[in-house]
């Protein structure tokens, strides 16, 4: 499985504290079947997003742990003001390795009503936005149409491993299933900040999709598409569930 959210690297934000902490997630994701994890240090007012010094906490973990499980480098980046400018100007400087995925964190407090037209600005500059952990942000769990919205025009949606299992308490829970079922979910990823807590696992969550949609649904959100954000690939889409709504998207040209 390749997980596409981590706070793994120690040190830069509210995720692992020390390197050992850092080391200890490594092996865990390693002996819980992930092959490949990205390292998504925040990028927000609290957070400062240091580049330079992501990639030297990246190399320096992956030498520790002997380069399993591979580690990649991108970051959780907050929509506010200086954050979006500065993706504009530089397309590649917060995506995934560099390519165009971008994972985008909406604020708890607010969504703005010019939100739409912020996600297609970073698409028309060649970014794919994956909109991280909907299911757990209060205001987003009540815009279901909206995310709805946004995929059709191009965005996608990453839901918390935990959120699936009840991790994140009942209405995240809730929410995660409701967009499964509607075929709006393209990611499954940990968004691991520790071991105890919020740890970098996702075979548990593979095994409860695979029991409740199926293992090529599972093997989709978990294996094909988080693959695809790593390369700069085009996801594939949810097929049209019972209940479900057809996803017509605007495609886009990439360059790589």
């Amino acid at each position: 499985m390749i997980d596409v959210h981590s706070h793994i690297l120690h040190g830069l934000d509210d995720g692992a504290e020390t390197l050992e902490t850092s080391l200890a997630m490594l092996r865990m994701a390693a002996e819980t079947g992930t092959t490949d994890i990205v390292a998504t240090p925040h990028a927000d007012l609290s957070f400062p997003y240091r580049p330079e010094l992501n990639a030297e906490r990246m190399a320096e973990l992956s030498a520790a742990g002997n380069g399993s499980p591979r580690i990649h480098l991108g970051c959780d980046f907050h929509l506010h003001y200086e954050n979006i400018q500065d993706a504009l100007a530089h397309p590649t400087r917060y995506t995934i390795n560099h390519k165009c995925f971008l994972l985008v964190e909406f604020s708890d407090l607010v969504i703005f009503s010019s939100s739409g037209q912020i996600l297609g600005s970073l698409l028309d500059a060649g970014m794919r936005p994956v909109i991280t952990h909907p299911e757990r942000n209060a205001l987003l769990q009540q815009r279901i149409p909206l995310l709805a919205e946004w995929v059709a025009q191009g965005c996608h949606l990453q839901v918390t491993a935990g959120s699936l299992l009840g991790g994140f308490g009942r209405r995240a829970k809730e929410i995660a299933e409701e967009l499964m079922r509607r075929g709006l979910v393209d990611i499954v990823a940990s968004d691991a900040h520790d071991c105890e807590h919020r740890p970098p696992r996702l075979d548990l969550a593979r095994a409860h999709i695979s029991r409740q949609w199926g293992k090529e649904t599972a093997d989709r959100l978990l294996v094909r598409n988080p693959g695809a954000v790593l390369v700069g690939d085009p996801l594939e889409s949810s097929d049209l569930p019972p209940g479900g709504a057809a996803r017509a998207r605007k495609w886009y040209r990439f360059w790589r």
